[in-house]
């Protein structure tokens, strides 16, 4: 017992939902196998001024097995500071803090200079640095962010790149997205479309996820208007919540006549739904306008599902073209080739084996492992 060290992680966990508490809660899993951990997660974490979406918070069980605090005020400075000395107090040997958007960086930042003691070490895991959507405000953010932290995990290459722009000598790894293993098992493709109540002989593609402007949807819906998709019969479901207007997303699937072809589930998909979804498609689609990384594909190898991924930013990292799905152009020509390819060739068998073969080097021990090591490093 007196070997452990004591690690907190700074972030989105429960009762907040989404991709973010899902990473900090397994990472957390995953850590205190070996030492003691505790997630310091938000009392507020967006004003609702700053919130897309219809609800912040999950309606799940608390996870169990974690100790999750509510501490953090992302808008309240007088909060930084007592917060900061609690930190402080409890003494942490790690402080593990996610990077995902430039408005957490005076919060965020004034925690880690706040809480770090002499012995602390500071490992920050970058989701971005440049974000997708630019605001004013961005670079001095991120620049107060990174100042104190000690050493950084990136999970693509952009995302180092991108770091390597700000900060060119502190210790950086690159370590892929661990696979998303927390949504359940895979149930078969004929149980997960009855639980839909979807057409087992049907062809399904999936889009996965909140629907913002760079994720590119409209790209997707327009794909299925091509004269390809129709011949092939193939439906699309559209599994996430609205993050800005659905007003031009619906004037399309009017427009292009897509009704009857494209599957609308835009309300926020809860946990134990997620499964039906990954295993009641065929393949799943992320038609990305820009990107980083994106936990959808660690998802999908989670459920051993094809992809196919635009070339940008890191998705190209994650999806071996030809091999575990397709790369297309961010076009809504290109798209539609990769799924015709797809299906005309029949490549469903052999791409799940690989993706099956693919997944193995996603794992949370090896995310864990960098982390110790990254803490072990002296800045020079």
């Amino acid at each position: 017992m007196a070997n452990k060290k004591k690690i907190l992680i700074l972030g989105t966990a429960y009762p907040f939902r989404g991709g973010l508490a899902a990473y900090n809660e397994r990472l957390a899993e995953e850590l205190q196998q070996t030492d003691e951990v505790e997630i310091w997660t938000f009392t507020i974490q967006y004003p609702k001024l700053f919130f897309p979406g219809k609800s912040q918070f999950s309606d799940d069980p608390p996870p169990k097995h974690l100790r999750i605090k509510r501490m953090i005020n992302s808008v309240n400075p007088l909060n930084w500071l007592i917060t900061g000395r609690k930190i402080r107090q409890w003494k942490p040997d790690i402080i593990i803090t996610k990077y995902w958007l430039p408005i957490m960086g005076p919060s965020l930042g004034s925690l880690l200079r706040l809480g770090k003691r002499k012995d602390t070490r500071v490992i920050a895991i970058l989701d971005n640095v440049v974000p997708h959507e630019k605001r004013p405000g961005d670079v001095p953010f991120t620049r107060y962010f990174l100042k104190p932290v000690d050493a950084f995990i990136a999970m693509s290459q952009s995302v180092l790149n991108d770091l390597r722009m700000f900060e060119k000598h502190k210790p950086a790894s690159l370590i892929p997205h661990p696979i998303y293993d927390n949504y359940g098992p895979i149930i078969s493709k004929t149980a997960a479309r009855q639980q839909l109540k979807l057409d087992p002989a049907k062809k399904y593609i999936l889009f996965f996820g909140f629907i913002r402007q760079y994720k590119g949807l409209d790209l997707l819906l327009k794909a299925m208007a091509d004269e390809r998709m129709k011949q092939l019969d193939v439906h699309a479901i559209v599994a996430g919540e609205y993050y800005e207007d659905a007003a031009p997303y619906q004037e399309l699937l009017a427009r292009l006549q897509l009704g009857d072809r494209v599957l609308m589930h835009t309300d926020f998909i809860p946990n134990e739904a997620v499964k039906n979804y990954f295993c009641a498609a065929d393949l799943v689609v992320q038609p990305y306008k820009s990107a980083t990384q994106s936990g959808i594909s660690q998802i999908a190898y989670h459920f051993e599902k094809p992809m196919v991924v635009t070339k940008v930013g890191g998705l190209v990292e994650m999806v071996p073209d030809g091999i575990v799905g397709f790369q297309a152009e961010p076009d809504p020509g290109s798209i539609a080739s990769a799924i015709e390819k797809y299906y005309k060739e029949n490549r469903e068998a052999d791409m799940v084996a690989a993706v099956q073969e693919e997944k193995k080097q996603y794992s949370w021990s090896r995310l864990a492992n960098e982390i110790y090591k990254l803490a072990e490093t002296k800045n020079h």
